[in-house]
């Protein structure tokens, strides 16, 4: 999938496009949810996930996000980030609406996120609380 923008911003799902050194830098520097990530773990999850590289017109990649799934019945939207000096131009709305569009086509019975800081993002893009939580159960080994 590629995506322009009239303004020349674009997505892909280029796996070979996305820059995992950056993706990591800013994951483990500046991303609340993994900080402290290791480069090996951030190339292993772009190897097994649907990535979604956002770039600016200049071809630079400007942000990022991951789609886990079996594209059957379930998907997990994650990491996903916005270089700070892009913030503020709808990236991040755009980027979710783009991948909401990608999974279409599954039919999937759900998709989830989480997050602390970005519901009104996520909400434009037709996201909502999740409606049982006391159901959901995590394991951390």
């Amino acid at each position: 999938m590629d995506v322009r923008r009239d303004d020349g911003y674009e997505i892909s799902t280029q796996r070979e496009r996305i820059d995992a050194a950056l993706v990591h830098r800013w994951l483990s520097t500046d991303a609340y949810w993994a900080l402290g990530r290791d480069l090996e773990t951030v190339e292993r999850a772009i190897a097994a996930s649907l990535n979604f590289g956002v770039y600016a017109p200049d071809g630079a990649q400007v942000g990022y996000a991951r789609v886990v799934s079996d594209l059957a019945t379930f998907a997990w939207y994650c990491d996903v980030y916005v270089a700070r000096e892009h913030r503020g131009r709808g990236l991040g709305t755009w980027l979710t609406r783009a991948v909401r569009d990608h999974l279409a086509p599954y039919r999937l019975g759900r998709i989830l996120l989480i997050t602390q800081d970005a519901h009104e993002v996520y909400a434009r893009a037709g996201f909502a609380p999740f409606p049982d939580p006391q159901n959901l159960m995590i394991h951390r080994p």
